[in-house]
């Protein structure tokens, strides 16, 4: 009897490494499969121009934004007057909304829909031609409140609005990037 359970003890354990190995290598069959596909993350979008003007506010979070990438991604050169760049990106419009969409029983709001509004057009300032016409990018997003969490939901709604201005500078960036000259 004593001899044998060194024996149980070895087969249990070379069966569990033997079901670990299955394991792992059920776990890196989907990724395999992923890259064989062709499948790869969305990058970041390179700009066709060698320079830009960005024609945002000075007091435009989404024009901060925007700026900063520009910069890190490399590649196009922003400059301070329109007629020194090949693009002039006009910010023709940047809202931000908060409208009420949902009630409780007493009345009172309960269920918000916030909108961020950005207005754009991008012109090629050696012809003088749009090269993409007024287009409007809009973001919604949907949060609920209570009576009881105010400060909370205040910070929720700050960063619901911050994380849809840096989803608005990628959209932006996509749309520029796509532009044929």
């Amino acid at each position: 009897m004593w001899s044998s359970d060194p024996v149980r003890a070895s087969l249990r354990a070379g069966h569990a490494s033997t079901r670990r190995r299955a394991l792992r290598w059920a776990a890196l069959a989907p990724l395999t499969a992923l890259g064989a596909c062709g499948f790869k993350l969305r990058g970041s979008a390179q700009l066709p121009f060698e320079t830009l003007y960005a024609g945002f506010l000075p007091s435009s979070a989404i024009g901060g934004d925007f700026r900063r990438l520009v910069r890190v991604l490399g590649g196009t050169r922003l400059v301070d007057r329109p007629e020194d760049a090949q693009v002039r990106l006009d910010a023709l419009q940047e809202i931000r909304e908060k409208e009420i969409v949902g009630f409780s029983s007493t009345g009172r709001p309960r269920e918000y829909q916030l909108r961020l509004r950005f207005t754009f057009k991008l012109t090629d300032v050696a012809k003088g031609v749009e090269l993409i016409g007024p287009t409007e990018i809009l973001l919604r997003r949907e949060i609920t409140t209570t009576d009881t969490q105010l400060v909370a939901k205040e910070q929720e709604e700050a960063l619901l609005y911050r994380e849809m201005q840096t989803d608005m500078v990628q959209q932006l960036l996509r749309r520029l990037a796509a532009v044929k000259r």
